[in-house]
């Protein structure tokens, strides 16, 4: 019965089906760097279909931007480092609706916004003692 009662509810997805413990805000950063790039590349082409392709990839990989910053907002970080971090739930915020903004636009300047929000992001993170033990990129 309850097999039936499920079956057109849409399949859920998830950071990953197990506590991994692997976080680091360059997934997201590098997700960002690629939406820039595209963007250029865009505005560099007179190939319609190239700059088609372009845009479709610009957006795929905004999106994955935006799941990358959710999940480090919803996963890693705990109430105490919201505590000690006050603007960090403004932060994420601010890049979660930047990368939204990067999937509508073709300029690389609203995608260089959005890696300096990334860039405060990753700073906090590595201040925590979660993100040093975490984290797989730490800054040189």
């Amino acid at each position: 019965m309850l097999d039936k009662f499920f079956a057109t509810a849409p399949t859920a997805d998830a950071h990953c089906d197990l506590y991994c413990g692997v976080y680091d805000p360059a997934q997201a950063k590098i997700e960002a760097l690629s939406c820039v790039k595209t963007a250029k590349k865009h505005a560099e082409s007179d190939d319609e279909h190239f700059k088609t392709r372009c845009v479709i990839i610009k957006e795929q990989r905004a999106e994955e931007c935006k799941h990358h910053l959710m999940v480090l907002w919803a996963d890693f970080f705990a109430p105490a480092h919201f505590e000690q971090f006050p603007q960090l739930h403004q932060l994420f915020w601010d890049a979660i609706h930047q990368a939204g903004e990067v999937k509508k636009s073709l300029d690389p300047a609203v995608g260089e916004k959005l890696i300096a929000y990334i860039d405060e992001i990753a700073e906090i993170f590595w201040q925590t003692d979660k993100g040093k033990d975490m984290g797989v990129y730490p800054p040189a």
